[in-house]
């Protein structure tokens, strides 16, 4: 029985690989990618990214079977909720420019393991997502001609029974993947070109559809005789949010690129802040103009917006709407296939995945290799399997990379700061300003002596204290707490703050339904485990953070992160628990697969990974100066580097 058991050794490598992070190069800089993309190019491939099928699809489900026309609402929330976890994602991008997203931004402030885990679900939310992309594009071009690309490939090739596998093999689905493969692997200019040519599009029937449908609505919609404004009350809105929050899902693809930005400092948050505002202004009005054009309870959840032109005497508009619909999933699929083969290659940069994934193409600049395998694994997907039983990884992957992503703002931002304080010259005296006492003018203010306590207490107030050290006016009740290296105490808090979150979670989605708690003990522990989340965050705003930094920073922070964590674990727990299943196994094979990675073996990564610095002193380089880097444009309008 013994020999089954861990060996000491093998739990001290555990543990150090839980906590080992990612050491950055002095120079963020410096990229063997080519940086090229411009603010605008990046609010584009966000726009892509989120605005796609779901504004063509998702707005009628919802409001005929969730919400009715109170999904405006649910789209406002779902944009507020999702603004949380893209801020996060701002913050880090401009902070960290390299390629990589949530992988990166939880390897540099959390762990290996769990920067592994991230990059792992995430290979898989993007190949899923971008093979029913494909699938979805090729049905709705189908259903244009009557279903003729389908009866002829029935007819000619065969259809299948076997579980898991598509009904008939899709040739236009997988066509359609290699064609964008092809240009994706040109060149990230390339790829940015062709994304401007389908969002200009996408974005022009959308506004023709605005200016259509506001012409076209009729108020008396909304009225009570069908049905008033939130037939389903606040539940069938709130509801309604869980599902319109996974259409903001895109934005990452920015934060992804932020390696082939010409200016992340600045490009970065504002494309995240740009793409967000559109994409939401864009479901929240085209919401507004379909259930005011028709009453919602009559909606054709497949074709919303199509049939609703259709019954209002413009059938010529379907086919704008159906054009339109189109290049929104042209951008997606370019979205997809843009941001997965980056990932890898961060991940086969530090020895995570196969080192074959790190070869840049010396002339596109691009990882060619990543880009021609990923997309062909994304068209044999989309060819012949059954893609519906697998579209819920697309949710609970994204969701847990949201989730460590705000867990790793909060312990950046209390990391302590690389202060450099230039040594006096010799034979030099100290000035006066340096002095931690009161100046002899200050003494002469102050002539009895409650005014020299006070004087001495103001003193202790203006103490200096590094990010990550309880701050001075907490210390008389909890210095208790001052012996503890700084950041200590945050990181301990914020894994208390995770674990009460699942808990408060938990009770919230299964207290009722599946556990059956009378009305007391949920009560109770509702109220146990809410004082545990609040006393964690009060705990960590106790401490001191990084100030002044020249980047992009988050504002409230812990409270935004960490409401973020609780919609993000309160979502994933709504999930089936066959998705949770088929999750558990995933991570299992990935775990068991990461022994086959140069890193997973213990050898050496190309990159070093060392607990010794925090990120801020990682970051230092990346810090935009008062005068632009050395062979680097001043603005990001210059045009781009052959």
């Amino acid at each position: 029985m013994a020999r089954w058991l861990p060996r000491s050794a093998d739990l001290t490598r555990f543990c150090q690989k839980l906590n080992r992070v990612k050491t950055l190069e002095d120079d963020m800089m410096e990229t063997s990618f080519n940086r090229c993309l411009s603010t605008i190019d990046l609010t584009l491939l966000g726009i892509g990214g989120m605005v796609g099928s779901g504004l063509y699809v998702l707005t009628g489900t919802v409001a005929k079977e969730i919400a009715g026309p109170a999904v405006i609402v649910s789209f406002i929330i779902a944009g507020f909720a999702s603004l949380l976890a893209a801020l996060c994602y701002a913050e880090f991008g401009a902070r960290v420019p390299k390629t990589g997203s949530a992988y990166m931004f939880t390897y540099v402030s959390v762990g290996e393991i769990w920067a592994f885990l991230i990059g792992w679900n995430v290979l898989l939310e993007y190949m899923i997502g971008g093979a029913a992309v494909a699938r979805a594009w090729s049905g709705y071009l189908d259903s244009i001609f009557n279903h003729k690309i389908k009866n002829f490939t029935e007819t000619h090739v065969g259809t299948w029974q076997v579980p898991f596998l598509a009904h008939y093999p899709d040739f236009l689905a997988a066509a359609i993947l290699l064609v964008a493969t092809a240009f994706i692997s040109f060149g990230a200019k390339v790829s940015s070109w062709l994304n401007h040519v389908f969002s200009a599009i996408s974005m022009g029937v959308i506004l023709f559809i605005l200016i259509m449908g506001f012409i076209l609505a009729q108020p008396k919609n909304w009225s009570t005789q069908e049905g008033g404004f939130a037939p389903y009350g606040l539940s069938g809105i709130m509801a309604g949010t869980a599902t319109c929050f996974y259409a903001f899902v895109g934005f990452d693809v920015i934060a992804a690129s932020s390696e082939e930005a010409r200016n992340p400092q600045r490009a970065v948050p504002r494309a995240i802040a740009f793409s967000l505002g559109l994409a939401t202004g864009a479901y929240i009005l085209v919401s507004v103009v379909l259930t005011l054009m028709v009453p919602w309870h009559t909606l054709d959840p497949d074709s919303a917006l199509a049939d609703a032109f259709y019954r209002r005497g413009y059938a010529w508009a379907g086919f704008l709407v159906a054009a339109g619909s189109i290049c929104a999933m042209n951008t997606v699929l370019l979205s997809n296939l843009f941001s997965l083969p980056r990932i890898v290659y961060a991940m086969a940069e530090d020895g995570l995945f196969f080192q074959v994934f790190s070869r840049v193409h010396p002339r596109t600049q691009v990882p060619v290799v990543g880009i021609v395998v990923f997309g062909l694994l994304m068209a044999l997907l989309a060819l012949v399997f059954d893609l519906e039983a697998l579209v819920q990884f697309l949710s609970i992957g994204t969701l847990l990379a949201y989730t460590f992503v705000a867990a790793s703002i909060i312990v950046l931002r209390f990391q302590q700061q690389k202060v450099d304080v230039p040594a006096p010259a010799a034979g030099s005296r100290p000035s006066s300003e340096s002095h931690e006492g009161p100046s002899a003018s200050e003494l002469k203010e102050y002539e009895s002596f409650s005014d020299k306590l006070q004087l001495v207490d103001r003193d202790k107030s203006k103490e200096h204290r590094e990010p990550g050290q309880l701050k001075a006016a907490f210390e008389p009740y909890l210095e208790f707490l001052s012996d503890f290296y700084p950041g200590e105490v945050v990181t301990v808090a914020v894994v208390t703050l995770m674990v009460s979150a699942i808990c408060l979670c938990s009770i919230l989605v299964f207290g009722n339904t599946h556990l059956h708690l009378p009305t007391w003990s949920y009560s109770l522990l509702l109220v146990l485990f809410s004082l545990g989340f609040l006393l964690s965050l009060l705990l960590i705003w106790a401490h001191e953070q990084q100030r002044g930094t020249q980047t992009f920073q988050i504002p409230l922070v812990p409270l935004s992160p960490a409401l973020s964590i609780v919609l993000n674990i309160y979502l994933m727990l709504k999930l089936s628990y066959m998705t949770w299943l088929r999750f558990a196994i995933w991570l299992l094979l990935g775990e068991c697969s990461r022994s086959s990675f140069p890193r997973g073996r213990g050898e050496p990564g190309t990159r070093e990974v060392l607990p010794s610095k925090g990120l801020e002193e990682r970051v230092q380089a990346v810090q935009p100066s008062s005068q632009p880097a050395a062979g680097l444009p001043d603005t990001d309008t210059d045009d781009c580097k052959r």
